[in-house]
């Protein structure tokens, strides 16, 4: 084979390539004439207006629930507020019961080993004094 033949045969090749192309693209063209871009058009207007309706309900629905939920979140955020205040309130509360019942707890304590002191000084006092009269 010589390099003019295989010019040639590539040259066909690609010729037959551009006319299968050209065919596609006279099909399209056809396709287009005959009204499809108008139907694109018309797809697309449509297309235009739904999604502009759903912008426009998003919109609204941002809107109120927006302020619906900040709303809420300041209400949220007083009541935090207001229970920490009280949950201090209670801690304080239940710090001076404690203290309180420990105090009385230790006054009781102190009482009750007054009381054995002078129990154990009386029996100390009769052994002493029964002692005395055995001797």
């Amino acid at each position: 084979m010589s390099i003019a033949l295989l010019a040639n045969v590539l040259t066909i090749i690609l010729c037959m390539a551009v006319l299968v192309q050209s065919v596609r693209m006279m099909k399209s063209l056809r396709t287009v004439k005959d009204g499809a871009l108008t139907q694109v058009v018309e797809a697309l207007q449509i297309a235009t207006v739904q999604a502009r309706a759903v912008l426009s309900d998003m919109k609204h629905t941002l809107g109120t629930d927006c302020a619906r939920h900040a709303q809420l979140v300041e209400r949220a955020r007083e009541l935090r507020d207001e229970l920490s205040l009280m949950t201090g309130i209670a801690d304080s509360a239940a710090e001076r019961i404690v203290n309180a019942v420990s105090m009385a707890n230790a006054q009781r304590n102190v009482a009750e080993g007054e009381a054995a002191d002078t129990a154990e000084a009386e029996a100390v006092a009769e052994a002493v004094a029964a002692m005395a009269e055995a001797a």
